[in-house]
C-alpha cells in the first residue's frame, strides 16, 4: 500500500473524531472520500452539516451521500478506495457490521479501522453502564477479525480537548472544580489532532496491519490533581477542589437513566480506576509515539498552553 497515494474512505466524518481524521487525511496527501447519510436541506439540524460538507469539498474531499442500508451504493463506493476508517458514533456502532459485509463484497479493501478511539477494550472491565458500550465495540472487533480484511485497532484513551473542557471548564470563570475519586489516579490524555494523525498514519503502515496501536505518550500521563495544579500555575488562579467519592459515582451509574449513566461510568473508568494506565504493553502492542518518533505530539502541558489562548469548545462527543 502506497501511503502517499492511498484512497481513504471515512465514515462518521462530520462527527467529533471523524472531523479531525478527515483533516489529517487531507493534510497527509491522501485521496480522501467520505460517505455520509443524505442531507435534507429543509432539516434545520442538517444545515451545519451541509456547511461542513462544503468545507470538506473545498479541501478536495470527495463526498458521497447514502445510507448504510443501501448496500449496492456502499459497495460501489468501497470499490473506489483502499482504506476504510470508521468514526461512527456509539449509537450506531453496530451499523459497522453492514460496512464489514459490504467491504467483503467489494473485495478491494486493504485495511479497515473500526470506530474505537478509546479504551483497549479487551483488557478492561468497567461499570455495567459503560461495559454495555464496550461490548458492542468488542463485537465489532471480533467481526472485523473474522472478516479476513486486514485491520488496525486504535486505542486513544481520553481525548484531551474534550476532557480538559469537562474537568477544568477553561472557558468559564469558575472557582471550583470537581475531582472524581481521590484525584490521584493517572490516566492518558491525547490531543484529538494527534489521535487523527496516528490513525491515518497507521492506516497505511504495513507494520500495523492486524495489530493494535496504543496512544500512550509518556508526556500525556497525568492525574486529575496534577492537571488542576498545572492549570493553576498557568492561569495564576486557585481552584477549590470538590471531591466526588468513588462510591457516589458507582451509585450514579446505577441510578441515572440511560444514557445519562454512561458518562459517569466513563469518568469512573478513566479517572478512578485508571483503565488507560493499569496494564502493561505487550510485545504485540505498538505504542504510537514510539512508532512515529519524528511526529511532535502535543503534550498535556503544551495543550494547556493552547487553552490559555483558545479555550476548547469541543463538539459533543458520544460515549
Amino acid at each position: 500500500m502506497d501511503s502517499e497515494k492511498s484512497r481513504i474512505l471515512i465514515l462518521g466524518a462530520t462527527g467529533y473524531v471523524g472531523n479531525y481524521i478527515v483533516k489529517a487525511s487531507v493534510a497527509m496527501g491522501h485521496q480522501t472520500y467520505i460517505y455520509t447519510r443524505p442531507i435534507q436541506p429543509s432539516n434545520t439540524d442538517d444545515s451545519s452539516k451541509l456547511q461542513e460538507l462544503k468545507t470538506f469539498e473545498s479541501m478536495g474531499v470527495t463526498v458521497f451521500q447514502g445510507e448504510l442500508d443501501d448496500e449496492k451504493k456502499l459497495v460501489s463506493v468501497l470499490k473506489q478506495v483502499e482504506v476504510v476508517i470508521s468514526a461512527l458514533p456509539v449509537p450506531v456502532h453496530l451499523d459497522q457490521l453492514k460496512i464489514i459485509k459490504a467491504m467483503k463484497e467489494a473485495g478491494t479493501i486493504k485495511r479497515f479501522l473500526p470506530s474505537e478511539y478509546g479504551h483497549e477494550i479487551d483488557r478492561v472491565k468497567t461499570l455495567p453502564a459503560f461495559d454495555e458500550v464496550l461490548d458492542i465495540k468488542r463485537k465489532i472487533r471480533r467481526a472485523t477479525e473474522a472478516s479476513g480484511i486486514p485491520y488496525t485497532f486504535v486505542v486513544a484513551s481520553a481525548l484531551s480537548a474534550y476532557f480538559v473542557d469537562y474537568l477544568l471548564h477553561p472557558r468559564d470563570s469558575l472557582d471550583e472544580v470537581v475531582v472524581y475519586g481521590t484525584g490521584e489516579t493517572k490516566t492518558v490524555m491525547n490531543y484529538e489532532e494527534d489521535i487523527a494523525f496516528y490513525t491515518v498514519k497507521a492506516a497505511t503502515d504495513p507494520r500495523v496491519a492486524n495489530r493494535i496501536i496504543i496512544c500512550k505518550p509518556p508526556k500525556n500521563i497525568i492525574s486529575q490533581l496534577d492537571l488542576i495544579s498545572a492549570w493553576e500555575r498557568k492561569t495564576g488562579r486557585t481552584f477549590k477542589r470538590a471531591f466526588l467519592p468513588e462510591e457516589e459515582l458507582i451509585k450514579l451509574s446505577q441510578t441515572l437513566p440511560k444514557p445519562d449513566n454512561v458518562p459517569v461510568a466513563v469518568v469512573h473508568s478513566l479517572f478512578v480506576k485508571g483503565d488507560s494506565t493499569n496494564y502493561e504493553l505487550t510485545k504485540d502492542d505498538l505504542e504510537a509515539s514510539a512508532l512515529y518518533p519524528n511526529y511532535n505530539y502535543t503534550s498535556i502541558d503544551a495543550y494547556l498552553e493552547k487553552c490559555l489562548v483558545h479555550p476548547p469548545n469541543p463538539k459533543v462527543a458520544s460515549f
